[in-house]
């Protein structure tokens, strides 16, 4: 707090009035000091309870001012429903819920004084869809020419799309996607498109389940709807007498052949057992979605998004299911869409996978920053306010994107950021200081991240490396680092690895950039890598205490000798 808090609250404590925090009457019933005293005698002031007859004067006792009539005292009755601590022109949080009853304390008053900036903020997250995807057209037309099989009810070919972060692979995916599933609509073509993102379902029997769930889910819809258009036909056929008619345009001969259809759906809806996340055999899962997916006849585009995680944490055993489904199915046909931003990842599939998976394939290349600039501009007109940017934000989260391989994600999450951070100080517009403190702020957010998933052994490397840092070591080279390791792992009782082991992890925190480990040469003692931070220390370390895996290790710091390099 500056000093012109202090002062302020000085103020509100003698005064009784706190800018914006009323004072209420039970915090006026608190009877300050006398605003003459200065507060001075307030320690001498004897309170009832010690007060005897036998001991006491009028003179023994400090003056207290009626409230009504003390000069300066808050007496306003339309100020009552906030508290304020009169000795500290704090807010006086027990008894601000004393005295709710329900009504507003006027918290965010200050904050909604101000002009909103965005229009729209979701459209600058990653999850929305845009209806436009400038510089993406000749990727979308392909995608297409490949697609529109299936709505003529053929098999499309499977499809691999690659590029690297913030290219517009998934965006552009789902925009394909809900046009094809539209246009089937539109055109009464069975055609449906499930999205799975393996970085977070990245097992077979996970992949399996949640789609037959969908699957389940849909049929179980297709199923009521059959059975209360079949309810509807047999109450016209036999309810007030024969309607010969709908009999007559259905399918059915007689009321028991309706009943027996009815009966057989009615099975079929007490076998749509939902798929547990857990617990089943994987091939009684499959079967489980063989089933629901053939239930009826359709063309079926699974799309996997980030396909390389489910091959590195899983192998290729679903991709090589999905892409064998084909030969067994009697009434639908699937093909499978692949997202990844690994261009490599194909080399570990088994060849047959491999073959079958990439019969087609898309590349999405890097934005550049011209690009980079279109985007944020088209989404900016429906994100923010007229006028709300000044001209050199977008150029400038373009520039700063255009760095990170030409990340479109990053240029709209830096933009967003940005409109924040100028809402929240009550800027009337984003401005290129706003843009600077978002790039800071996702750097800072991005380190925290990479760091708290950390393995638990490479938080132990990285935690030595600090503490070398913080005691003045410079030039840290990699045995240093490993006798400080391993003194930590000794406290907490973790495993010690290998100095060899830990040499590759410091390789590993290098290619996260996290640390920066040069090799240099120290003659006939070999060679060693010189090891120095590249993230703020108190950031880090505090990411690395708050793992509860790490025990203790903030008390079990070993002593440091710091070496100074002449």
């Amino acid at each position: 707090m500056n000093e012109t808090d202090d002062d302020t609250n000085a103020e509100e404590s003698a005064g009784g009035q706190s800018d914006g925090w009323p004072v209420s009457d039970e915090a006026a019933d608190d009877e300050p000091p006398d605003a003459a005293d200065d507060g001075d005698d307030a320690d001498d002031v004897t309170s009832e309870d010690d007060v005897t007859d036998d001991a006491t004067s009028e003179d023994d006792v400090t003056d207290i001012p009626d409230v009504e009539d003390a000069e300066g005292l808050n007496t306003d009755t339309s100020s009552v429903g906030t508290s304020v601590d009169l000795d500290t022109g704090g807010v006086d949080i027990d008894r601000m819920l004393e005295d709710d009853d329900g009504d507003s304390q006027g918290l965010f008053d200050d904050l909604m004084a101000g002009e909103p900036i965005f229009r729209n903020k979701e459209v600058l997250r990653p999850s929305y869809t845009p209806h436009e995807l400038p510089h993406r057209t000749d990727q979308i037309n392909q995608m297409a020419t490949i697609l529109v099989s299936a709505l003529r009810g053929d098999t499309p070919s499977n499809i691999l799309i690659y590029g690297k972060t913030g290219t517009g692979k998934t965006a552009s995916a789902k925009f394909v996607s809900q046009e094809l599933e539209s246009t089937s609509q539109k055109y009464d073509v069975p055609c449906e498109v499930e999205y799975i993102n393996c970085e977070i379902t990245d097992t077979q029997y996970r992949v399996l389940a949640q789609l037959a769930n969908k699957f389940i889910e849909k049929n179980t819809e297709v199923v009521a709807e059959k059975l209360e258009d079949l309810r509807e036909l047999r109450s016209a056929v036999t309810d007030g007498g024969s309607d010969t008619d709908a009999l007559a345009d259905s399918e059915f001969e007689d009321v028991a052949a309706i009943d027996d259809r009815i009966a057989e759906l009615e099975e079929d809806r007490e076998e749509m057992e939902e798929v547990p996340m857990t617990g089943w055999p994987t091939d009684r899962v499959y079967t489980k979605f063989f089933d629901a997916i053939d239930y009826h006849e359709r063309v079926v585009v699974i799309m996997l998004d980030e396909i390389d995680k489910l091959v590195e944490k899983s192998g290729d055993d679903t991709l090589y299911n999905l892409s064998r489904m084909n030969s067994e199915l009697e009434n639908s046909r699937i093909s499978i869409m692949g997202i990844s931003n690994d261009l490599k990842f194909t080399d570990f599939l088994d060849p047959r996978v491999k073959s079958s998976l990439g019969e087609e394939e898309i590349v999405f290349p890097p934005y550049d920053a011209n690009q980079l600039r279109d985007i944020l501009q088209h989404r900016s007109d429906v994100a923010f306010k007229d006028d709300a940017l000044t001209d050199d934000v977008i150029p400038l989260c373009a520039a700063f994107a255009a760095q990170e391989h030409g990340d479109a994600r990053r240029a709209l999450d830096l933009l967003r950021t940005a409109g924040e951070l100028a809402e929240r100080s009550q800027a009337e517009t984003v401005e290129e200081q706003h843009v600077r403190q978002a790039q800071d702020k996702i750097e800072l957010d991005r380190v925290v991240e990479v760091v708290r998933t950390l393995p638990t052994q490479s938080k132990i490397v990285l935690f030595a490396t600090i503490l070398l840092e913080k005691n003045g070591v410079h030039n840290i080279n990699t045995g240093e680092v490993f006798n400080i390791y391993k003194r930590l792992c000794e406290e907490i009782d973790a495993d010690v690895l290998t100095q060899r082991r830990v040499t590759d992890l410091i390789s590993e925190l290098d290619m996260l950039g996290i640390v920066n480990a040069v090799v240099v040469s120290k003659g006939r003692y070999g060679r060693t890598k010189e090891i120095s931070l590249s993230v703020p220390i108190e950031e880090t370390e505090h990411v690395l205490l708050s793992d509860s895996r790490l025990g203790d290790i903030e008390n079990a710091q070993p002593f440091v000798q710091a070496r100074f390099d002449n």
